[in-house]
């Protein structure tokens, strides 16, 4: 009935209307059509926040552990809660459309924008992945299956021609948006890449294998596809041609006004080069997702109540400690006691300086933080001890001279002179230097000040009152004319034109222009910062400072005397947005700025160290086996502290298991390269990457992908599965029977794989082939049963272009991680025909 009200709908337009809504009318809303009671589609960006249609850190938003974070939990059911949160925060500002989940895969541990996706399997992106989408959409709000595919590195991304087998293609990179299209997701985002040669927003795979089997008017129908009927959305700037993308099951062209399509699509259909079907076809799934968000005739009432701040504060700080992984627990380091604790000393920069969030354009500005400096300290004065007397005392020392890269100017020690809060004054000029606008902002990063008719210049103006002496580095960010003055001198002054496309380095994060000035402690200079306005520059500046270098000897032995002095040590380190962020790739695995070097001090000056890696992805761990006990928090959401104090006093366990296979070193990993050569990059690995590539070059990482402690320990004792399965059946149950044999209760995330040695297909050594997770009390018996999808046995043929099931002896692998599978049997595949079920128990322990 919808469909037929769609259909009359769309003969109430005519060609202009309905190409005009194919292009955003604005950066981040769609066109309105009263004449069929269409309203905006208002988008914004995720995935760990809705930060709405503006950034400005004065609008805040709940943050979420990243990505990696929510697939470590291997947790369904919290992350479809957690997509139902995100739908409520989308709700609560505007937004019909949710840009997320990003489903690329962790193909190189070098990937920049890896806090940003899920894991390096397909299997666990593909289950997170659509529990985020169910919980998304659950609450009403559309979610955007992205990158429209195989956009897994940042290396010049807007161009790179990514080169993989059709084999590849299926069984991996296509295989979590398969999943989110056959759970319902309402939106797909098409990446800026090449693959094979053809840019993704006018891709053939966009017709097939995503939209196959609907039949497209006029077209007949496109057999072997997935029958995708909601609305691929461009990547904001990546429709850069007319006829190609228009001519594919590219949708809507964004950001808008301005795109090829607004240009020149119209006169494209008018002249016959576009059929008008495949017009009216887009326009039908733009209408389709109106009405599915509630945004095409009347108003669609809220699906559900918000959730009480409490509660939403509550299920962020479950999370933490849900994605948090304890990679190593020697002795029984780990949980601390605050009863036998009378001093702890808490080292390193991200102590206090904890990453929340990655960088770029998904970031979001959280109300309050808590640092893992706030969440021990809470954690200690809430413990039951005997009194006041009996609390442990929390010493802090970063360990580390402070960073000497810029950050935006911070309101603890910079003020508006105009008014006196803390924070800056951004003021709008014209062409003769007069006031247009004036408003107050929270920090010296401005990355979309107001619009003003007739602005040529932006100012950004502030009292610093340094907290030490020294040469400090000040630094403006943006393109185009640019000055820095203190105290009315000038000491910088050029234009530094623009010098790339990619839409992050020009509109989010663009470089700092950066000079030197002597300030004293305690004592106010005015910084003024302007930036002209030019035409095709972005708008975004931003205003920072970095404070004189310090002495690294002196911050290590602060730190190795704090640790001598206390029970136990905790130490937080890190990457930063210069290492890890949205835009590039990283350079490396090794932790910056020294922190190898203090992690190894601080053990060997205190035996009970507790380290804490705040990262999005893999980094390296050279001094992994000198450390009693090794946590990853991930960027754990703005609940970062209560979360990770409540693992380290045993609150709560590390829920975490491992969705990246994390190396020892950067030498040891099989697939490692993100570079372009000659504008392409070759997936030469085919299917095995990650944990698949680690088996298929017989080398040994530093922790398996799926490797994570609990609390308690698990004895794997039994497995049971079928004998024999057909070819063409539905797939197969797998029971896993195990004991917890520790202290307390525990939750273990029970893992099959698959592995075949007689084959004539390049298999992996072996692959995830499903998980499910189980909870006992000491002593008690659990029973996993583990559903591996038909899927799991096959492999796309590429000259047949369908799934084919190999037939013979399959050997299913049950443990705790791909390096841990203690228990083992034997599955036989005949070619068809009903199989009675075999349920006798194999508990092969190898």
């Amino acid at each position: 009935m919808a469909e037929d009200e769609t259909g009359r709908l769309l003969e109430k337009l005519d060609i202009g209307q309905k190409v005009r809504l194919l292009t955003g009318a604005s950066n981040w809303r769609t066109y309105a059509e009263p004449a069929v009671g269409l309203r905006p589609l208002t988008m914004s960006d995720g995935p760990s926040g809705v930060r709405g249609e503006t950034w400005d850190e004065r609008r805040t938003s709940l943050v979420l552990p990243s990505p990696t974070a929510l697939a470590a939990s291997w947790d369904e059911e919290l992350v479809r809660k957690l997509g139902g949160l995100l739908a409520a925060e989308a709700r609560r500002k505007g937004v019909q459309v949710l840009l997320a989940p990003t489903l690329n895969l962790h193909r190189s541990p070098l990937g920049g924008r890896h806090f940003e996706c899920f894991s390096e399997d397909p299997l666990l992106t593909a289950r997170t992945g659509v529990a985020f989408v169910k919980g998304v959409q659950e609450g009403g709000v559309a979610a955007t299956a992205k990158h429209f595919v195989a956009n897994d590195a940042e290396t010049d991304r807007l161009h790179v021609d990514v080169r993989v087998t059709e084999r590849a293609l299926r069984e991996l990179y296509l295989a979590p948006f398969e999943a989110a299209v056959e759970a319902g997701v309402w939106a797909v985002m098409s990446a800026y890449n090449k693959v094979n040669g053809v840019t993704m927003s006018a891709s053939p795979l966009l017709e097939w294998p995503l939209k196959g089997d609907r039949p497209l008017p006029g077209n007949g129908p496109v057999q072997g596809g997935w029958g995708f009927d909601g609305l691929v959305v461009s990547d904001w700037g990546a429709v850069r041609s007319l006829l190609g993308s228009a001519r594919s099951g590219q949708d809507l062209a964004m950001p808008g006004p301005e795109s090829p399509w607004a240009a020149g699509l119209l006169a494209a259909v008018t002249a016959g080069l576009i059929d008008e079907a495949r017009i009216d076809d887009k326009v039908r799934r733009l209408l389709r997702l109106a009405r599915r968000v509630g945004a095409l005739g009347e108003p669609a009432p809220v699906l559900r109540p918000l959730t009480p701040p409490t509660g939403e504060r509550a299920l962020l700080r479950r999370a933490v400690a849900a994605g948090t992984v304890l990679l190593r627990n020697e002795r029984g380091a780990l949980p601390l006691d605050p009863a036998r604790l009378r001093r702890v000393a808490v080292i390193g920069p991200r102590a206090t300086a904890v990453r929340i969030q990655g960088g770029g354009s998904a970031e979001v500005f959280p109300s309050s933080v808590v640092t893992p400096l706030e969440g021990i300290e809470a954690a200690l004065r809430e413990a039951p001890v005997g009194g006041a007397d009996d609390r442990a005392e929390v010493t802090y020392t970063p360990g580390v001279p402070p960073d000497t890269r810029p950050r935006p100017l911070d309101p603890a020690w910079a003020r508006d002179p105009r008014d006196g809060e803390p924070g800056v004054l951004v003021r709008l000029l014209d062409a003769d230097g007069a006031e247009l606008h004036a408003e107050h902002r929270l920090s010296g990063r401005i990355v979309e000040p107001a619009r003003v008719a007739g602005a040529v210049t932006v100012e950004i103006r502030a009292l610093v009152r340094p907290p030490e002496s020294g040469s400090w580095t000040l630094g403006v960010g943006g393109w185009g004319l640019i000055s820095l003055s203190v105290d009315g001198r000038t000491l910088l002054s050029g234009e530094f034109p623009l010098d790339s496309d990619d839409p992050t380095r020009v509109h989010v994060s663009p470089p700092y222009r950066c000079v030197r000035a002597e300030l004293i402690e305690g004592v106010e200079s005015e910084v003024v910062a302007r930036r002209r306005l030019d035409s095709g520059t972005g708008v975004a500046t931003l205003l920072a400072a970095a404070p004189p270098p310090g002495d690294a000897p002196t911050a290590l032995a602060a730190a190795v005397a704090a640790a001598r002095a206390a029970d136990v040590a905790v130490v937080v380190v890190g990457t930063t947005e210069e290492s890890e962020s949205e835009g590039r790739d990283r350079e490396s695995l090794a932790l910056p700025g020294g922190q190898d070097a203090l992690v190894r001090a601080v053990a060997r000056a205190n035996p009970r160290t507790v380290v804490l890696v705040n990262s999005g992805g893999p980094v390296a761990l050279p001094w992994h086996r000198e450390v009693p006990a090794l946590l990853l928090t991930w960027f754990p959401g703005q609940e970062a502290g209560h979360g990770l104090a409540d693992v380290l006093f045993g609150r709560a366990e590390p829920g975490g298991r491992l969705p990246t296979t994390w190396a020892l070193a950067e030498e040891d990993v099989p697939v490692l390269d993100t570079r372009p050569r000659d504008g392409r990059l070759p997936y030469e690995e085919g299917v095995h990457i990650g944990h698949r590539a680690w088996l298929r070059a017989g080398a040994e990482p530093a922790y398996w992908f799926g490797h994570g402690l609990g609390y308690t320990t698990w004895a794997y004792e039994g497995m049971e599965a079928p004998r024999a399965v057909a070819g063409d059946g539905a797939g197969v149950d797998v029971r896993v029977r195990l004991r917890n044999t520790g202290p307390r209760r525990g939750r273990e995330v029970v893992q099959v794989y698959v592995a075949r040695a007689d084959t004539t297909v390049d298999r992996p050594v072996r692959a995830l082939a499903g998980y499910a997770a189980v909870e006992a009390d000491p002593g008690e018996e659990a029973v996993a049963t583990v559903r591996l999808a038909a899927r799991a046995l096959a492999h796309w043929s590429a000259d047949g272009g369908r799934w084919e099931t190999e037939p013979g002896a399959f050997t299913l692998l049950a443990g705790s991680s791909a390096g841990e599978l203690p228990l083992s049997t034997t599955v036989t595949v005949v070619a068809s025909g009903p199989l009675a079920p075999d349920t006798s128990m194999e508990s092969a322990l190898r």
